[in-house]
């Protein structure tokens, strides 16, 4: 059964939506993350992932005081993202309450570190974000565009032990026109064994029901619910 994963991403403290990783496109949802947090966990949410773009743009992470207190006001898991590149990051993010971490820019700009972490953190705690602009990897928030192939890039840490990878087609998030289902199929052709996370494009119970069906791991999605095209009551099957 897919995991249903929200998603909350925070700018300045607010939550926010921005399209395609544009911040001119930011839209603000809510004042308050942990507000927002604990009404997913209301509604039988256990994981939530954190994505801190203040910290994704700068290069460091900002954002840990969220992170503490989504971590000390509920009892989700948390998957913290944004701006993780040195063993101290990642040390911090488990000390303020983070469960796992995603990181994606640090695995193209030093790969050697980030495949340490999978054996030095654990193939649990570790996921790598892998996300795309025509099957080309885009980091730091996805304002730097890379040459390195996206199959390429899974392949070296598949290789090394990875277990789990998020995956966005950068030409379909936020844009709620559907998730990158072909893109998906083909990653999990070549990877039989990966856990894939798809993030991106998710519209609505659909658009769940055929990554489930797909063999889809997880689903993270933002927009859809905060513009109520998703309301976690009909995600109840999942939600077990």
């Amino acid at each position: 059964m897919i995991q249903i994963i929200p998603s909350i991403t925070v700018i300045d403290g607010k939550v926010v939506r921005i399209k395609q990783g544009d911040f001119s496109t930011e839209k603000k949802y809510h004042d308050s993350p942990v507000d927002v947090a604990r009404e997913l966990e209301d509604h039988g949410i256990k994981i939530l992932h954190l994505v801190d773009l203040d910290g994704a743009k700068k290069g460091t992470p900002v954002n840990y005081h969220i992170l503490e207190a989504i971590a000390g006001h509920t009892n989700l898991e948390i998957d913290f993202t944004g701006g993780i590149h040195t063993d101290g990051d990642i040390s911090k993010a488990f000390e303020y309450g983070a469960n796992y971490i995603t990181a994606a820019s640090v695995a193209v700009n030093r790969p050697e570190q980030f495949a340490s972490w999978i054996v030095s953190y654990g193939r649990e705690k570790v996921t790598l974000g892998a996300d795309a602009k025509d099957e080309l990897i885009a980091i730091k928030g996805w304002q730097k565009n890379t040459n390195i192939s996206l199959f390429e890039h899974i392949e070296y840490f598949y290789d090394r032990g990875l277990k789990y990878v998020k995956t966005t087609d950068i030409a379909l998030d936020g844009v709620l026109q559907g998730p990158a289902f072909n893109l998906y199929e083909k990653i999990l052709k070549r990877f039989p064994d990966i856990k894939l996370l798809a993030s991106g494009g998710v519209r609505n119970i659909d658009d769940i029901e055929r990554l489930n069906d797909m063999g889809i791991f997880a689903a993270i999605f933002g927009r859809a619910y905060y513009e109520a095209q998703i309301k976690l009551s009909d995600l109840k099957k999942f939600l077990v």
